[in-house]
């Protein structure tokens, strides 16, 4: 919570203070009168007993000046405000090294699945498009806040096949963005670049222009071998990790289809929402108001004024 008002704070404790000394010195003149005109059956309740009605209604005092005076350093939360005019743009590995079958069925299909739930995860109007790379990057999808029909252009991602051009998928990424409104590229990819632009220098580009660049490494460290060669299907974390932190984004590593979906769900998630301040001055001094009304009500309605 941060206050857009904070020299008012000293007043609100203020009135806090002095509504608890009210109270207080009410219940000391109540009590004075017990002694002067009451029983000593009666007097022995109002010093010793306090029942929680009276509890209650004195908590309530309390929380609702303290409410009312809150109000006066216009307090703000901060609140998640859903996304409708961000476009995020998917870049899907489909070099060779994604039909590794380290991640059951194939890193390929599982990142497929998982692009999918991130997509389903989005806000309605929010863009998304879809580029697909190995050797070099293509286009598989414009923007657009059809989320159906990206979903129905992920059936079309070619079959994995050649070398690692991270660093093109960032740059055409970037083409499809615009300089406003929030933008994010997702990066979907083992992390293992040999060619084609350096993916650091793409990264720190994006990153320049407020576009946010987060990274998910799909792979495990099995050896597993690519297939159709005798090379081993790897994962470079610490090229990812540097990519989103160029592009003040966040790194993901997943080892299974489930967290992959998962980890991509969640990315969708956050990217449908923007922390937001909200001002609930207005609010904090209509609830302290109704708090302080609905408590004198009852005490008078019960008489039982502390």
């Amino acid at each position: 919570m941060s206050f857009g008002a904070p020299a008012f704070l000293p007043i609100a404790a203020a009135l806090v203070a002095l509504g608890i000394w009210s109270l207080r010195h009410a219940g000391r003149m109540r009590d004075a009168r017990a002694l002067a005109y009451s029983e000593i059956a009666f007097l022995r309740r109002s010093l010793g007993e306090r029942d929680i009605a009276s509890v209650l209604l004195r908590a309530a005092w309390i929380v609702g000046i303290a409410l009312a005076g809150l109000a006066l350093a216009r307090p703000h939360v901060t609140l998640p405000e859903p996304i409708h005019d961000g476009a995020v743009v998917l870049c899907i590995d489909t070099s060779g090294s994604m039909a590794s079958t380290d991640i059951v069925p194939t890193r390929a299909i599982a990142a497929r699945a998982a692009a999918k739930r991130f997509i389903e995860a989005m806000s309605a109007g929010e863009r998304v498009a879809i580029v697909a790379f190995s050797g070099a990057a293509s286009l598989v999808q414009p923007l657009t806040a059809r989320h159906s029909a990206a979903i129905a252009a992920l059936d079309t991602l070619p079959a994995p096949n050649g070398p690692t051009a991270i660093g093109d998928a960032l740059a055409l990424a970037g083409t499809l963005l615009g300089n406003r409104g929030p933008r994010t590229v997702v990066l979907v990819t083992d992390g293992v670049n040999n060619t084609g632009v350096d993916p650091y220098a793409a990264a720190s580009s994006l990153g320049a222009r407020g576009i946010v660049v987060d990274t998910v490494g799909i792979g495990t460290n099995s050896g597993a071998l690519i297939p159709g060669t005798s090379e081993a299907a790897g994962i470079d974390t610490g090229a990812l990790r540097a990519y989103a932190r160029a592009g003040g984004g966040r790194f993901v590593r997943v080892e299974n289809a489930s967290a992959l979906r998962g980890a991509l769900g969640a990315l969708g998630r956050i990217t449908a929402f923007r922390p937001t301040s909200v001002d609930i001055s207005l609010g904090s001094a209509l609830c302290g108001a109704l708090l302080l009304a609905l408590a004198t009500f009852a005490a008078v309605a019960f008489g039982r004024i502390p």
